[in-house]
């Protein structure tokens, strides 16, 4: 049913025109494997958190991934981990995957599931091994370690901006896990929201009064000031803005908890802020795929 669905949303002809100028038009060795089919293989990737040998074991095991991927086993050759490594840094290379954030988004724009009139705010750690125990010798050098609560966590961290109505993130950013929430603030607003939802991480009088100076809503958690607990009118005040700011974390949950991604699958800042553009532009799909649905079958 996933699979089912997934295939009716994602706009597979606009992703495909990203990659074809790219792909290989095998005018020298072996013919290579369609791109579109490569394509579908990729995003099966993302949702199911496979390696690249895994990917290809599944391909063989699972009749619905193949279906969905468009091969006939007996027919068609299946590709190889070598194979699915190679067009995953196709995409790496030419900065597709963020094309991908880009134009999913824009998409969805046009489709009225963005309407741009406010922005939830938030980040989330994600982990990377702390571990020493490798040909280095060393961890990371892009990944850093923060302190959260009473807990320090390794890894980096990822900035989004969420649109309220539909949870669709319209902006995405990647750091090391050290940098403050509120330094990625101005990269994850768009510049047209009329109110703006966050959490304390995010409360500074000095951006507040910016806000309402220009005539929009500041709706950030308030924060109390050191040594000195929140007034019960605060604390009610946070309550009430908290049942919406929590959308915020609808996107975290789907790539996190429900395809798995809570922790880096690569060595650098780089190579997984691409995969992370890839998963949020597909959890917007998945976040508003029974709207599409519904706007599909009313275009019919």
């Amino acid at each position: 049913l996933f699979l089912a669905e997934m295939e009716q949303v994602v706009p597979w002809s606009i992703l495909e025109a990203l990659v074809e100028p790219h792909y290989p038009k095998g005018e020298n060795g072996r013919p290579p494997m369609g791109f579109s089919k490569m394509l579908r293989v990729y995003c099966l990737q993302q949702w199911f958190n496979s390696s690249d040998p895994a990917m290809e074991d599944a391909l063989y095991d699972v009749e619905a991934m193949r279906r969905f991927a468009g091969f006939e086993l007996g027919a068609d050759a299946i590709p190889d981990e070598s194979t699915i490594l190679l067009f995953r840094r196709l995409l790496e290379r030419h900065e597709l995957t963020d094309q991908f954030f880009l134009k999913i988004n824009a998409y969805l724009k046009d489709k009225g599931l963005i309407l741009q009139e406010g922005t939830m705010v938030d980040a989330t750690i994600i982990h990377a091994p702390p571990s020493t125990k490798n040909k280095d010798k060393a961890r990371d050098p892009d990944m850093s370690s923060t302190k959260k609560g009473n807990q320090w966590y390794f890894g980096m961290k990822v900035h989004i901006g969420v649109d309220p109505t539909n949870r669709v993130t319209h902006s995405m950013v990647v750091t090391t896990a050290s940098v403050h929430d509120s330094k990625m603030l101005d990269e994850c607003l768009h510049g047209e929201e009329q109110t703006i939802w966050g959490d304390k991480g995010y409360a500074s009088h000095e951006r507040r009064d910016e806000f309402e100076s220009q005539g929009k809503e500041w709706n950030v958690h308030r924060k109390g000031a050191v040594g000195k607990p929140l007034s019960e009118d605060d604390k009610a005040w946070n309550r009430e803005r908290s049942k919406t700011r929590a959308k915020v974390e609808h996107p975290f949950l789907v790539v996190k908890q429900l395809w798995g991604h809570a922790k880096v699958r690569y060595r650098g800042i780089e190579k997984n802020a691409q995969q992370f553009f890839s998963l949020f532009a597909l959890t917007n799909l998945y976040l508003v795929r029974r709207e599409l649905m519904k706007l599909q079958e009313r275009t019919a």
